[in-house]
């Protein structure tokens, strides 16, 4: 399944409501897209909640972020990655100029 980073900034209201409870809702918001957690971090600075996700689709992976957005009042943004040895692969058929 493709990956997708989501990464989250807190607003005032969401800092209320940080619970282990509201934690497993998004879980399971995740779950019910067809995703998979790999990883779950809060950090300092220009984010403060990187995930790391597996989904099928971006669809997938678009729902899901918005249905934590409207849970958590989180703003959520959401990357597709591709792994380093894909990129340097797709990035060697560039024509040169």
């Amino acid at each position: 399944m493709p990956i997708f980073m989501m990464f989250g900034k807190y607003n005032n209201d969401s800092l209320k409501y940080v619970s282990e409870q509201r934690t497993k809702k998004a879980v399971k918001i995740i779950e019910k897209n067809g995703g998979k957690v790999v990883s779950m971090y809060a950090v300092m600075g220009e984010h403060d909640l990187v995930f790391t996700l597996d989904f099928p689709d971006i669809d997938n992976a678009l729902s899901a972020s918005m249905a934590l957005s409207v849970l958590t009042g989180i703003s959520f943004s959401t990357s597709p990655v591709v792994d380093v040895e894909k990129f340097d692969h797709l990035m060697s058929k560039l024509e040169k100029i």
